[in-house]
């Protein structure tokens, strides 16, 4: 029996880019949505939309406020985890230690008794 090629419309090099440009706007909604409260970092790490799957850890908790690079690359040198990890590529383990750490350090009672 004979297989034959399925031809699409659509040439692969635009559907790559359709599909890329799909990630960029919905990770620019969850940054937004971040940055506002509505969800926090360690919901995004424990239950990790599709478009943040391939997110690097360090542009993720940059998402926060008052987090800059060098406070990533602390926090992220802490937990032993390279800062361009992929969200989705972390380890249950990993998952649970962050987002407990994350928990900890947005608490805003902490903020205020360090303040």
């Amino acid at each position: 029996m004979t297989q034959t090629a399925t031809i699409t419309h659509d040439p692969q090099r635009l559907r790559a880019l359709g599909r890329a440009n799909e990630i960029r706007l919905a990770r620019a909604a969850l940054k937004r949505q971040i940055a506002r409260g509505e969800i926090t970092v360690a919901e995004v790490i424990m239950t990790p939309p599709e478009a943040a799957e391939s997110w690097p850890m360090s542009e993720l908790l940059m998402s926060q406020r008052r987090w800059g690079s060098e406070r990533c690359r602390k926090f992220l040198k802490h937990n032993a985890i390279y800062e361009l990890k992929p969200v989705g590529t972390l380890t249950d383990r990993q998952r649970t230690l962050l987002a407990s750490q994350l928990d900890l350090s947005c608490d805003p009672r902490l903020e205020l008794a360090t303040a």
